[in-house]
């Protein structure tokens, strides 16, 4: 599993794993980069920064590293019902969106693990805002390759923005909860091959994930 334990409890998962019509779960572990070229995604559009690889030497920014960790307190009390969410996703999006101009992908070195986790969520729940969101899977993706952020993390991004534009899905991260149990919410890119695709980003067999979100489906029923 890559040997890095993910920064998210698991009552948390929960919370990321539940957004729009579709569940997807769970925070995935940091193995090596993906040998398995990924899926094309939309464009970003004109308004995303430049794609930029993460500074050589970054010093640990532990404000940025709260600020980041506070954002996702909230968008958690706010998805479990746990607290009051006053602020809601579009301003974290929006928030993010800011950071990643001025820095980039939040990366293990700026801000952490569990902070670049924090960042992963804000950016999976951004799906009021497309194209932020799509701006984000790239910063990410730069920041993957560099192995400054969590491959796992990128698949499910990049699952969440081709399900949101009705596209197939490459990791099969995105399911809805069916009369009949866990289903993709769009079709998969090679059904044949996603265990390949999955393990290259660190996640489990596909099907020991639909038995996992199985049992999310049946407590969220």
């Amino acid at each position: 599993m890559g040997g890095r334990a993910r920064g998210l409890a698991a009552a948390s998962v929960l919370a990321v794993l539940l957004g729009g019509c579709a569940v997807d779960a769970g925070t995935a572990p940091s193995p090596s980069p993906s040998s398995v070229a990924p899926a094309a995604s939309p464009s970003a559009g004109a308004d995303c920064p430049p794609v930029r690889p993460p500074t050589p030497g970054t010093s640990f920014d532990q404000d940025l590293h709260d600020e980041l960790m506070a954002m996702l307190e909230r968008d958690q009390a706010g998805r479990l019902g746990t607290g009051q969410d006053d602020e809601g996703d579009q301003a974290r999006t929006d928030r993010l969106m800011e950071i990643i101009v001025v820095h980039g992908w939040p990366t293990f070195a700026l801000v952490g693990e569990d902070a670049e986790d924090a960042a992963w969520a804000i950016a999976q729940h951004s799906d009021l805002d497309a194209a932020a969101q799509r701006c984000a899977l790239e910063h990410l993706r730069a920041a993957v390759e560099a192995e400054q952020a969590s491959p796992g993390n990128l698949a499910y991004l990049e699952d969440r923005v081709h399900a949101g534009a009705g596209e197939p899905q490459r990791y099969g991260t995105q399911v809805a909860c069916a009369d009949t149990g866990p289903e993709p919410a769009t079709p998969l890119v090679d059904p044949a091959r996603i265990d390949q695709f999955r393990a290259s980003a660190g996640l489990p067999p596909f099907e020991d994930y639909l038995a996992e979100m199985a049992q999310i489906c049946a407590e969220v029923s």
